[in-house]
């Protein structure tokens, strides 16, 4: 098929402001109108392998998002759902971080169409809800502690059966090996510190020897009188996951060796 006809069907199946733009042998730039939410047009390339044209993003899609998003978390967790369904709905690949599609049967308008449709798709990472936000944080911590802490060495959802054997007082890591154990709690709103302050308060009143550690999601979420309170009972604390996770890691590397 000439470019002509394939820019035309892309026209037809799209949108008629697609154009496509000459950037070298068998490669073509296509415009879409379709963007990202900061503006940002969708990065397409129309390229031959062989006797076989593609679709590309050449990797800047998974980039793009990186922008907002620790680029390790899009790999596990909700996000990583959310990128695997997207790509597996509208049959595209996975290379190293490029996306990419094959024009089966010479339906290229038809490629293309599904191909926007995937990418964005992915925006959606960017749009989830507060909850699922809650939710990729709290998987994002366990993550962070299962490769950092060795599986003997922890405890997740730890609690103490002899003062409190209904589980009323949660930890969300504890940490042992040490002469005090390290209590690691996954804070990411007002109520989930409240409970922190409330739990550790607890511990005091039963005597329990331990340290304490304090993993924001985001701190300055936090009302400044509820973290107020919390910080004047705990030890040492993390303003933010993503933007710490070397810092988290090497603080708790020091205390395991």
């Amino acid at each position: 098929m000439i470019i002509e006809n394939i820019e035309k069907e892309f026209k037809d199946k799209v949108s008629s402001k697609v154009q496509l733009m000459l950037e070298g042998k068998n490669r073509y730039r296509v415009f879409t109108p379709f963007m990202f939410d900061d503006g940002d047009h969708l990065a397409i390339v129309l390229k031959k392998n062989g006797t076989e044209w593609y679709l590309s993003d050449e990797g800047h899609t998974l980039m793009h998002l990186t922008y907002e998003i620790d680029e390790k978390s899009l790999g596990h967790g909700t996000r990583q759902k959310v990128i695997t369904n997207a790509l597996s709905t509208y049959a595209v690949s996975d290379r190293d971080g490029e996306l990419f599609t094959k024009i089966e049967n010479g339906e290229y308008g038809n490629a293309l169409f599904s191909y926007i449709q995937a990418l964005m798709k992915l925006t959606d990472i960017t749009f989830l809800t507060r909850e699922r936000v809650k939710s990729t944080f709290r998987e994002d911590f366990v993550s962070l502690m299962s490769e950092t802490i060795p599986e003997n060495r922890r405890t997740f959802d730890w609690f103490d059966h002899d003062h409190d054997p209904t589980g009323n007082y949660i930890v969300d890591c504890k940490m042992n090996g040490m002469a005090k154990p390290l209590f690691v709690f996954a804070l990411n709103s007002d109520d989930r510190t409240r409970d922190a302050t409330i739990t550790i308060h607890s511990f005091e009143k039963w005597g329990l020897s331990f340290q304490s550690l304090a993993v924001f999601e985001n701190q300055e979420n936090v009302n400044r009188k509820v973290l107020a309170r919390f910080s004047d009972i705990c030890g040492k604390q993390f303003s933010n996951l993503d933007a710490n996770k070397p810092r988290i890691k090497s603080f708790l590397q020091e205390i395991i060796t």
